[in-house]
């Protein structure tokens, strides 16, 4: 049989939340509505995951936000969490998702544990295509030294815990900035995550030598893109080690098909697609097609059963 007339199920399973196929969006990196819609059809997605939002309109950090790395390894950002507020998201940004037929996975951050809850809150009344929430916790926390709440295990499991209220399954969205990534996601699924979106931005910082200045507005920011996909395939691998029957999202420097079989290799049960599409809007949909053409290529029928096939028969080295 010739393997393109192999037919693929592309079906993906995130703990509860059933998917059409494995390939979302990046929360952050395709806004907070159907802006992407002009050059995909979001309905054909797994899941569109949208910028993180909070209870309240938030500014964001100063200008320059978006730098650009030689190379085409990615870029560094710091946008500082700019958005509407969840009341408003609710109101004038959800609608065109929901009109047009995109699963939805709401994404939530807070500067407090009590930010969180009220954000969850607020999510209760979302329509139905908003199928999960990703709790974004690489935020810092004012109540603790503006520490980000994704570096302890104790205040990760707090927001989550108070983040319940949202009445939907919860995915915790972890940083890499960690000694052990696996201590902070147990904690996280212990206080009722239903899967773990891995990973964040890495952080860093560019300078000009000459005169010392600061490429971000901000200073130091978040790398993403190529430069961060063995980080993220690394913290996948770890974490499906450690919990076999979590749900997982893997994340980070996916630009092409063979980069989400890749991540399901390691453990992911479905992939985001996120700095890519500031060069290319229409990569998700390009990468979901590559994926598919990559099953076919590889006579698999079914593109979960390339979940946590890494190791299986090969140890991996520290």
């Amino acid at each position: 049989m010739d393997p393109q007339d192999t037919v693929v199920d592309l079906s993906a399973r995130v703990g509860s939340v059933r998917l059409r196929n494995p390939v979302m969006t990046a929360s952050g990196t395709s806004g907070h509505g159907a802006e992407l819609g002009a050059y995909l059809d979001l309905a054909e997605l797994g899941a569109v995951v949208v910028k993180s939002v909070s209870a309240q309109a938030w500014p964001g950090n100063p200008p320059p936000r978006l730098h650009p790395l030689p190379g085409g390894i990615g870029m560094i950002n710091s946008v500082g969490l700019q958005g509407p507020g969840m009341e408003a998201w609710l109101n004038d940004d959800l609608p065109a998702l929901e009109e047009a037929g995109a699963a939805v996975v709401a994404s939530i951050w807070g500067t407090s544990v009590d930010a969180y809850a009220r954000a969850a809150d607020q999510l209760k009344a979302a329509p139905a295509c908003v199928v999960a929430v990703e709790v974004n916790v690489s935020c810092p926390n004012v109540e603790d030294r503006r520490r980000m709440f994704a570096h302890s295990a104790s205040a990760t499991a707090e927001v989550i815990e108070a983040t319940a209220a949202c009445g939907r399954p919860r995915w915790a969205k972890l940083s890499p900035n960690v000694t052990d990534i696996t201590e902070v996601a147990g904690a996280a699924l212990g206080a009722g995550a239903e899967a773990l979106t891995l990973i964040n931005t890495v952080m860093g910082m560019v300078i000009d030598p000459v005169d010392g200045s600061f490429a971000l507005g901000a200073g130091g920011g978040g790398l993403s893109g190529p430069a961060v996909h063995a980080v993220a395939v690394r913290a996948v691998y770890e974490c499906r080690s450690a919990f076999p029957s979590a749900g997982i999202v893997g994340v980070g420097g996916v630009t092409r098909g063979a980069d989400v079989a890749e991540m399901m290799a390691a453990g992911a049960d479905a992939v985001q697609v996120g700095t890519a599409t500031f060069a290319d809007p229409r990569a998700p949909a390009r990468v979901l097609a590559e994926f598919a053409q990559w099953c076919r290529d590889n006579r698999l029928r079914r593109s979960a059963d390339l979940v946590g096939r890494a190791g299986r028969s090969t140890a991996v080295s520290q």
